[in-house]
C-alpha cells in the first residue's frame, strides 16, 4: 500500500474516492499542462456518437412514458363517423348518404363548371374521409353548368382578329374559306349568328373570303377605243383614264398603251388606264 493513498483515505473519512475517469480506458486519457488527466476520449467521434444515441433513447423513452402512461391521450368520442364523398351526387342523394352517418346537409352554394352537369355536387366541407360528430352538417357546392354568353359580332373583320375575339370570349373557332367579292381574309359569315346565347367552349364556324376572282389582263393594244371599252366592260374592269398621244400612220385612233399590262392578274373592279393614238394638227 502506498503512503499517499492511505493519507487520502484518512482525509475522506475512511471512504475510498471515486473518479469517472477510472471507468475510461487509459488509452483515451491524457494530461494537460498541470499533469492532470483530461477527457481526451471525448474527441473520439465514435464515443461522441454513442453518447448522443444514449441521450436520444433516454429522451424518447421519457416522452413515451409521460404521454402513454402518466398523461395518456383521451380516447376519441364514440359518436364520430367519416364524412362520405358526395362528389357527383344530387341534393337528394347527398342527404340520403349523409343520413347513414347521422349527418345533415348544410349550406348549398353554386358555381359554373365546364364538365360537371347542372345540379351535381362539385365540392363539400368537411372533405370526404374527415371525422364529424353525429348531427353535424356538411356544406356543398352545386354545379350550374357552363356559363351562357352572347357570341360577339365579328362579321367583316379580318379573320385573325375575329379568332382572337372569339377565343378570348371562351369559344372554339373553326375556319373555312369561301368565294366572295369581299376583301381577302375577311369574315363574310358565321355560325351561330352574332348575339346567339351560347355556352363557353362551344364551336363557332367562320367563313373567310377568298377575295375577288383574279384573271389575266387581256391585251388591248391595236384595238379601237370603242372596242377596248367593250372588252373592259364585259370583264367588270373600270376605265380610269384615257389619254391621247400623237402617232403617225395606222396607230391613229387605236390603243397604243395600257395599264395594267397584258397578262397581269386583275379582278372585277380593277381600274384601267389607256393611251390612244391621235392625228396631228
Amino acid at each position: 500500500m502506498k503512503l499517499g493513498s492511505s493519507i487520502r483515505r484518512r482525509r475522506n473519512g475512511g471512504r475510498t474516492s471515486f473518479s469517472l475517469s477510472a471507468l475510461v480506458p487509459k488509452r483515451f486519457r491524457g494530461k494537460n499542462g498541470n499533469g492532470k488527466r483530461t477527457w481526451a476520449f471525448l474527441k473520439d467521434p465514435a464515443i461522441l456518437g454513442l453518447l448522443f444515441l444514449l441521450a436520444g433513447i433516454g429522451f424518447g423513452g421519457g416522452y413515451l412514458i409521460s404521454t402513454r402512461i402518466i398523461y395518456p391521450l383521451p380516447p376519441p368520442p364514440g359518436d364520430l363517423s367519416p364524412v362520405p364523398d358526395l362528389a357527383g351526387l344530387g341534393p337528394e342523394e347527398a342527404m340520403d348518404s349523409l343520413r347513414v352517418g347521422g349527418l345533415f346537409l348544410g349550406a348549398v352554394d353554386s358555381l359554373n363548371h365546364p364538365s360537371v352537369p347542372l345540379g351535381r355536387i362539385v365540392g363539400q366541407s368537411p372533405l370526404p374521409g374527415q371525422l364529424a360528430l353525429s348531427g353535424d352538417t356538411v356544406s356543398v357546392t352545386l354545379s350550374i353548368g357552363l356559363e351562357q354568353r352572347p357570341i360577339p359580332d365579328v362579321l367583316r373583320l379580318a379573320g385573325d382578329r375575329a379568332e382572337v375575339i372569339l377565343s378570348t370570349a371562351g369559344f372554339v373557332v373553326m375556319v373555312d374559306s369561301v368565294d366572295s367579292d369581299e376583301p381577302r381574309g375577311s369574315v363574310v359569315d358565321m355560325d351561330p349568328e352574332p348575339g346567339t346565347e351560347a355556352t363557353a367552349l362551344m364551336e363557332v364556324y367562320l367563313s373567310l373570303s377568298k377575295g375577288p376572282t383574279e384573271f389575266g389582263m387581256p391585251s388591248l393594244l391595236g384595238l379601237s377605243e370603242e372596242d377596248a371599252r367593250s372588252v373592259l366592260d364585259s370583264l367588270g374592269l373600270v376605265i380610269e383614264d384615257v389619254e391621247t398621244r400623237f402617232r403617225f400612220g395606222r396607230d391613229q385612233g387605236l390603243v397604243v398603251e395600257q395599264e395594267p399590262p397584258a397578262d397581269a392578274l386583275v379582278g372585277e373592279g380593277t381600274p384601267v388606264r389607256l393611251v390612244v393614238g391621235r392625228r396631228g394638227q
